[in-house]
């Protein structure tokens, strides 16, 4: 009497470990990849709760009711003398800010401040990270932290420090200046923009001097001492090698640059209280934004003022961005090709 394994017919003969039947995925095998795919989705879902969640309630949430208070307006009925009432005024906020001068004037001051303090910061804070990754560095470690140091005093504080620094008869800076035949008023229209420059250059040179040192970090080190064997000097490897290595890290920096720069506000807001100052209260658009709310209690066109300066650093980002993948997908074509002439010279030498 023969047995017959379960699964086969009677007189068929057995499946070997090579017969291709006996790999084919069966219903059963289907249903256990389901299930921990299932499984899988699940405890992803359960950790990607909580930031969803944090992420709809501090960004999600502000958003829409800035965008839903920026279409009403406050009105008095009568003559002035009745009670305010809300209404509903569609897009009339966002034209009243767009038609007021002193809301455009603001985005004129943003552009040159970013055109003087972007190259600045990702200029300086490159160029010190590439000092300290060299290898005639000293004392890296205590460089590090007193570079870094500024950054861990608050915005306000530091703007504090640097009106008393900029402030005639009190600062030891402008005696020194005037002292050597250099005179300067910070406080004065074409001095006030330089001044806010040098004040945030101050904050966030180290942070950003920091990220880039420890992207260099990272740099593998065969490939350096490869370039110093082939021939490379100091600056052709630093501007060379690591710099198109950590170029991930220099669009990271630009486009959080970008972003904060255009919500350029403690630094002028302090300075506005200088004596003379040039800076006005409306001299940003967050400036602009937090005067219509708070002096004007105009909260419609503070939240129209707000949503388009938003729509502006969304559009900004979305350029830098475009940007530097546009430069990486050159860079992948032109390198593929170069490839592909090797390639062809090498078959044309072997023929």
């Amino acid at each position: 009497m023969t047995t017959t394994k379960a699964g086969t017919r009677p007189g068929a003969p057995a499946a070997g470990p090579d017969d291709p039947a006996a790999a084919r995925p069966t219903r059963a095998d289907g249903r256990v990849r389901s299930a921990a795919r299932a499984r899988t989705n699940a405890a992803a879902a359960l950790l990607l709760t909580p930031f969803f969640a944090l992420f709809v309630l501090v960004m999600v949430v502000p958003i829409g009711y800035a965008v839903w208070l920026s279409l009403f307006s406050e009105k008095q009925s009568g003559l002035g003398f009745g009670g305010v009432e809300t209404v509903f005024s569609g897009l009339d906020n966002y034209a009243a800010a767009l038609g007021d001068p002193a809301f455009r004037e603001g985005f004129v001051v943003l552009l040159g401040y970013c055109v003087l303090y972007i190259p600045l910061m990702i200029g300086g804070a490159l160029a010190l990270a590439l000092l300290l990754d060299s290898a005639l560095a000293r004392a890296r470690r205590f460089f590090q932290l007193a570079l870094f140091l500024p950054h861990a005093v608050p915005g306000i504080i530091a703007a504090l420090i640097w009106v008393y620094l900029y402030t005639p008869q009190l600062s030891p800076v402008v005696d020194a200046m005037e002292a050597g035949g250099i005179g300067f008023d910070f406080f004065s229209p074409s001095g006030a923009l330089p001044s806010v420059v040098n004040i945030a250059l101050w904050e966030w040179l180290g942070y950003n001097m920091v990220i880039f040192y420890a992207a260099l970090q990272a740099v593998d080190r065969s490939v350096l001492e490869a370039a110093t064997v082939d021939g490379a000097g100091a600056w052709r490897t630093a501007f060379s090698i690591k710099v198109p290595l950590i170029r991930a890290s220099v669009v990271m920096v630009a486009l959080f640059t970008v972003i904060g720069s255009l919500q350029l506000f403690t630094e002028p807001l302090i300075l506005n209280k200088g004596t003379g100052s040039a800076v006005t209260s409306t001299w940003t658009p967050n400036m602009y934004a937090y005067t219509a709310a708070f002096d004007r209690n105009d909260y419609g066109l503070a939240a129209a003022a707000s949503v388009l300066l938003a729509l502006t650093a969304a559009l900004l980002s979305f350029v830098v961005t475009r940007l530097s993948g546009g430069r990486r997908q050159k860079r992948a074509v032109h390198k593929q090709r170069a490839v592909n002439k090797q390639e062809k010279a090498s078959k044309g030498g072997s023929s």
